[in-house]
C-alpha cells in the first residue's frame, strides 16, 4: 500500500498545480479505535491554493508566527488549524522549506470507513458528510493533534494515495470561498478547484 502513496516531490510543484493535481487522489486517515486500526478514505473533490506572504487570503500574510510556523516547513506535511470557533481544517504544505504555501482540502467523496463516518456525522445525509472542510475534518477525526505531520513518512497515519486522473471537462476553477474582506486581486484569484465525479466514483478516466 505504501508504494501507492504520493511522494514529497508531488508537493514541490507550483501550489495551484498541486491543488488541481490532488483532485481524484485518495485522502487516507488510519486511526486506532477500540484497539484496532481503522481506515477512512475519500476521493479528493475540492481544493484551494494559498500562496505565501503576498497572498492576502493566506495565513502567511502575517509572516512567521507560532500559528503559521508549519507553513514554512518542508513540503508534504499537514497544516491543521482551528477556525470559526468550532472547525478544524486540513491543509497540505507545498513548495520548498521556507516558502509558506499550502493547499486546503475542502471536500472528498468517502469510499472507505463509511460506518465510522456515519457515526461522526450522525443525523446528516450522506451527501453532505464531507462536502466542506470542517465537515471533512470531523468525519475523518482530524484535530489539532494532527498538525505538522508528515504525509510521506513510512509511518504516516494521514497520507494521500494515487487515484485516477480527473479529466478537465469534470473540473471547474474559480475564486476561493469565505475570504471576507480580502482585497483584490487575491479575492478573485481562480485558485479553487472543484471536481464533479462520475456516478460510479471508480470510473474516473482521462
Amino acid at each position: 500500500m505504501a508504494a501507492r502513496r504520493l511522494p514529497r516531490s508531488f508537493f514541490l510543484r507550483p501550489t495551484p498545480e498541486v491543488a488541481r493535481a490532488l483532485l481524484g487522489q485518495r485522502l487516507v486517515h488510519e486511526q486506532r479505535i477500540g484497539g484496532r486500526v481503522q481506515r477512512i478514505a475519500g476521493i479528493i473533490t475540492e481544493t484551494e491554493a494559498y500562496c505565501g506572504e503576498t497572498d492576502l487570503a493566506c495565513h502567511a500574510r502575517a509572516g512567521r508566527t507560532k500559528r503559521t510556523e508549519p507553513l514554512y516547513g518542508p513540503p508534504g506535511f499537514t497544516y491543521v488549524y482551528f477556525t470559526y470557533g468550532n472547525h478544524w481544517l486540513l491543509n497540505f504544505v507545498t513548495q520548498p522549506e521556507g516558502v509558506p504555501h499550502a493547499v486546503l482540502i475542502r471536500a472528498v467523496q468517502p469510499v472507505e470507513g463509511l460506518e465510522l463516518i456515519a457515526r461522526r456525522r450522525k443525523g446528516r445525509p450522506a451527501r453532505i458528510w464531507t462536502d466542506g472542510p470542517g465537515k471533512l475534518a470531523q468525519a475523518f477525526g482530524i484535530t489539532g493533534e494532527h498538525n505538522r505531520l508528515s504525509l510521506t513518512a513510512p509511518e504516516a497515519i494521514i497520507f494521500v494515495e494515487r487515484g485516477q486522473p480527473i479529466q478537465d471537462a469534470l473540473v471547474r476553477s474559480g475564486p476561493r470561498v469565505g475570504l471576507g474582506a480580502t482585497p483584490e486581486p487575491w479575492l478573485s484569484k481562480p485558485w479553487r478547484y472543484l471536481a464533479t465525479l462520475p456516478q460510479n466514483k471508480e470510473e474516473i478516466t482521462r
